[in-house]
């Protein structure tokens, strides 16, 4: 399931519609973002080292340049490029892996990376709640079927 549609349509579904709290819809998805996903590929990197790179590089377009230019990226925009990387594809996947390769130190990982969470659910949920009444819409024409998982139909 794409993470940014679904952060979208929760902010203008359970947030603008004043079903649930910020707090509630925003601290599982913090949750996914930092100990659930970064933290972990960071000490994957740090374990591995460029080896995991170049594992998941191999899935992308241009296997052969996506290290070179990830740490061309990276070297060009500094370990700051974290706050970032998770709105750019191909980097919000590579950057945490980076960041353990190169030996980031932890505490200033943990909070790049938190920083770009906040960022990150802040902006999917505000960009719902802004646009709620377009996404209610929308939503008016999806079947109930279409939104229900295969297991709960």
């Amino acid at each position: 399931m794409p993470a940014v549609p679904t952060l979208i349509v929760a902010g203008a579904v359970a947030l603008a519609a004043g079903r649930t709290s910020a707090v509630a819809v925003a601290v599982p998805l913090f949750g996914y973002c930092l100990p659930g996903r970064d933290c972990g590929w960071y000490l994957v990197g740090q374990q591995y080292g460029i080896r995991v790179l170049k594992t998941l590089c191999r899935v992308s377009l241009e296997p052969d340049s996506c290290v070179s230019q990830t740490q061309t990226r990276f070297e060009r925009w500094g370990i700051n490029s974290l706050v970032i990387a998770k709105f750019v594809p191909g980097l919000s996947i590579i950057a945490p892996p980076m960041a353990g390769a190169m030996r980031i130190g932890w505490p200033r990982f943990v909070f790049l990376s938190t920083c770009a969470a906040v960022l990150w659910v802040g902006f999917g949920l505000g960009a719902g709640m802004l646009f709620k009444s377009q996404i209610e819409q929308l939503l008016e024409h999806v079947p109930p079927s279409a939104a229900l998982p295969a297991s709960a139909s």
